[in-house]
């Protein structure tokens, strides 16, 4: 109920209409959410266990069909051999990163994972390389996870195949509309994917083991599939260059297998206390899942000869179900590619959730733009979805949303994040040296040795693949961060205050001159010209710069005859550099060391599309270079014409509509001189206007008086819909309604805070506030107060003291209050 009434308090609008493309994202959304309903949800270790391991574990569906896709077409059959010693080496790598991120739980409960861990012990900017890589992992992770659920359900429904790519693609946009509206990932609905999937593959396992034990699970002949990869031969040897090479290609395509085990770290904060020794049995409970399920796909791949197909689907692990539960289209097949499905899809759904708060973290950093830490209508970071969405998009189209094809794009990004994580955490344990610190700094600098050696690996034996990319996009976006942090510190180097304790006394000038810059004659110059005057300057000077002499005497005349009482002077401007004029001008008065110009410039506001295409930016281009000139500023007067013509169209409306209403009138006059013979007392006197005779208007008419209006669905007869005016609250017991405080006395009142103001009065401040309840507003001012703890913007308060009138408005001094609702 409280929320309601906010969100009813934020959307009174003062008479202003909604905007065509706020109306629309509300009815697409959903209405905008308050402050207090950004809350947490503390996580228990089940649920954060489903919730938090979709990305990580789900990356076992592909990961071995990855590692046969290198080896099959080179070593033939002896890959379902080699599938083995392979699936060891990466469950090795798996256990040394969990080992370095049991670690960093402990240590770093905040959020931001590796790039906390790299920010902390290396520095903001050395940490950009972490950034770069976790922004690369977060969208190609939106990629692969849906590339790969779409396969899950191509190889369930080959029908859906030739689409896999519009599937995909339409897949990803809802996803980034249900985020938009403020899908929460920490919600027990993203937990059942992870658990079934686990659940359903385990036991296709253990039924594929009691099969294989019992004899009755034979391989297929990958030679006879039609669709897969061909069979290679090994005639070169285990041991010569190219069979390394191919070997190594084999462990950087598994390597995609333990992407996503991190995400735990990026959401220590999350779990319930003790929060680091929570995080670190998920993490350990994901990495026993992960390893298992593995495990047992490869060895399956190993007994089944399950063969990855060119096309992406039937999917190894689809084709390892079908052989499992011993026939095509068994009810269990159904199972596991829907619980595969589904968990790729959430996977893929945890980049919008971790994409947006780590481009929040760098941007707070001031290492990418502070669009980015805006929350949007619903309280989500809904330009960072918005970049995940255009991104992972346009790669799924250039990619054709193949997963081989993603996967060089992959893991490159994972571990560097990995790498830096255990470099950044031995660099901890060295300087801290806290119990057992060696015995964990070996455990970090391996896991960093290991995982940098795996990065090397991806960059030589994938840089044709498309590891290129990655590498290009690292050297590109790395300084081009550490640039933008440049920038923005050098601005804020600029805006700072020389000196917080003793600002530099106010100027004072001798002499206060404005221009207004006249364009034309019309209600902008005008709207100009009142403002001018009210900055009561020594003198107004009015400026056409003569770029056409016909226009100008066109101007010469309309001011001549309308006769404002501002002389207007023309500048012949030649070479109609009107910036360089300008600043010519201003430069000529501001010789004088007493004397201050202030330029004020009419700028005709249109809609954002419509303006950019018909007018320019002549006003900011002035304001611009006179802002650049000592003892002078510029004033730009919008005037929004867009508004004006609608009004115009209105009034042209409601003339029609009264020329109409006209015409009922009289219809209406000449019936009631007939029923005056037999109805006098019924019918108005002669010159009335009907609606006063009590006779009906037709709807048009009655419309176009403002007579007929909406009701809303619960209002009875003679009701007023909420709707038709500012949305009040419901007062609570005790509680006087602000708009119904005419008269001083001792009330008590209760509202949300609007405005909050420290005023200098006699050397002493006060702090004003405004609180609103919805029927009206009152001001509490407390003497000799500056701030008052959680009486901010967007705090529900009560008030309790003697109220006073001023000017019609209640006003409270120094009363009781109470907190109620505090702003987030």
């Amino acid at each position: 109920m409280a929320t309601r009434k906010a969100v009813g308090l934020l959307e009174r609008s003062a008479g202003l209409p909604d905007t065509f493309w706020y109306s629309t994202k509300r009815r697409l959304l959903g209405p905008p959410l308050v402050n207090q309903d950004l809350g947490e949800q503390r996580l228990s270790k089940p649920l954060a266990l489903g919730v938090l391991s979709p990305d990580g574990i789900s990356s076992s569906a592909y990961g071995t069909e990855e590692i046969l896709i290198a080896l099959v077409p080179f070593v033939g059959l002896a890959a379902f051999s080699l599938i083995l010693p392979m699936t060891l080496v990466i469950l090795l790598v798996m256990v040394l990163v969990l080992l370095s991120y049991r670690e960093i739980v402990m240590v770093y409960i905040r959020p931001g994972g590796s790039y906390v861990v790299a920010r902390e012990n290396f520095g903001p900017r050395i940490a950009q390389v972490c950034a770069v890589a976790l922004l690369i992992d977060y969208v190609v992770t939106v990629a692969v996870q849906t590339a790969a659920g779409t396969a899950a359900v191509a190889s369930a429904f080959p029908s859906v195949g030739p689409y896999k790519l519009e599937v995909t693609v339409g897949v990803v946009l809802v996803m980034a509309f249900g985020n938009l509206r403020g899908l929460k990932e920490a919600g027990r609905a993203f937990a059942v994917p992870t658990y079934l999937f686990a659940g359903a593959v385990i036991l296709m396992i253990i039924v594929g083991l009691v099969r294989e034990v019992m004899g009755n699970l034979h391989p297929v002949n990958p030679a006879a599939l039609h669709g897969a990869y061909l069979l290679g031969s090994s005639k070169d040897g285990i041991i010569s260059g190219a069979m390394i090479f191919i070997l190594l290609r084999a462990f950087a395509n598994g390597g995609a297998s333990l992407t996503g085990i991190e995400a735990v770290s990026d959401a220590v904060g999350a779990f319930r206390p003790p929060e680091g020794i929570n995080a670190r049995r998920v993490l350990i409970a994901e990495g026993a899942i992960l390893g298992v399920l593995i495990a047992g796909i490869s060895w399956l791949a190993h007994v089944t000869h399950a063969t990855p197909y060119t096309s992406g689907y039937p999917t190894v692990l689809a084709q390892e179900a079908n052989m499992v539960f011993g026939q095509p289209g068994h009810f269990m097949f159904y199972v596991v590619q829907a619980a595969t499905m589904l968990i790729l899809y959430t996977g893929g759904n945890t980049s919008f959730n971790g994409f947006p708060f780590l481009t929040s973290y760098v941007a707070g950093d001031s290492f990418l733009p502070r669009w980015l830490l805006k929350r949007g209508h619903r309280l989500v970071f809904s330009n960072a979805i918005i970049l995940l969405t255009i991104v992972s998009v346009a790669l799924l189209i250039i990619k054709d949303a193949d997963v081989n094809s993603l996967v060089p794009l992959y893991a490159i990004g994972v571990f560097t994040a990995f790498s830096m994580a255990g470099f950044g955490m031995a660099r901890y344990h060295s300087r801290h040296r806290r119990p057992g610190w060696r015995y964990k700094l070996v455990i970090n600098f391996s896991a960093g040795v290991m995982t940098a050696v795996v990065v090397a690996v991806f960059a030589v034996v994938k840089f044709a693949e498309g590891a290129w990319v990655v590498l290009v996009l690292f050297a590109v976006l790395v300084p081009a961060l550490i640039r933008l942090n440049r920038e923005y510190s050098a601005e804020s180097e600029v805006l700072e205050t020389l000196s917080e304790n003793q600002p530099p006394p106010p100027p004072h000038y001798s002499r206060r001159t404005v221009f207004v810059f006249v364009d034309g004659f019309d209600l902008a110059t005008l709207a100009a010209l009142r403002y001018a005057r009210s900055l009561r300057p020594t003198s107004i000077r009015a400026v056409h710069f003569v770029i056409d002499s016909v226009q100008a005497d066109k101007l010469r005349e309309k001011w001549t005859r309308a006769d404002r009482g501002v002389a207007l002077d023309f500048i012949d401007v030649a070479d109609r550099r009107l910036t360089r004029a300008a600043a010519e001008l201003v430069e000529r008065e501001v010789a004088d060391p007493g004397t201050h110009v202030t330029v004020v410039l009419p700028r005709r506001s249109y809609s954002a599309l419509l303006g950019r295409l018909l007018h320019d930016r002549t006003a900011d281009k002035i304001a611009a270079v006179v802002s650049s000139i000592p003892r002078s500023a510029a004033t730009i007067i919008p005037y929004d014409v867009e508004s004006r013509v609608r009004v115009l169209q209105e009034r042209q409306a409601a003339k029609v509509a009264a020329a109409a209403l006209d015409g009922a009138g009289q219809k209406i006059r000449s019936s009631g001189a007939e029923v005056a013979a037999t109805h006098s007392a019924d019918v108005a006197p002669a010159g009335k206007d009907s609606h006063d005779a009590g006779a009906p208007l037709p709807e048009s008419a009655a419309k176009a008086r403002g007579l007929l209006r909406k009701r809303g669905p619960d209002e009875a007869d003679g009701q007023v819909s909420a709707q038709d005016g500012e949305m009040a609250e419901q007062p609570a017991l005790g509680v006087t309604p602000i708009g119904s405080l005419t008269k001083p006395g001792r009330y008590s009142v209760e509202g949300r805070i609007q405005v909050v103001e420290i005023k200098p009065v006699e050397r002493n401040s006060v702090l004003s506030c405004e609180i609103s309840d919805g029927t009206g507003t009152l001001t509490a001012m407390f003497y000799g107060r500056s701030h008052i703890p959680g009486i901010v913007c967007g705090a529900r308060v009560r008030f309790k003291g003697t109220v006073g009138i001023k000017n019609g408005h209640p006003v409270m001094i120094n009363p009781a209050y109470e907190l109620i609702f505090p702003a987030v």
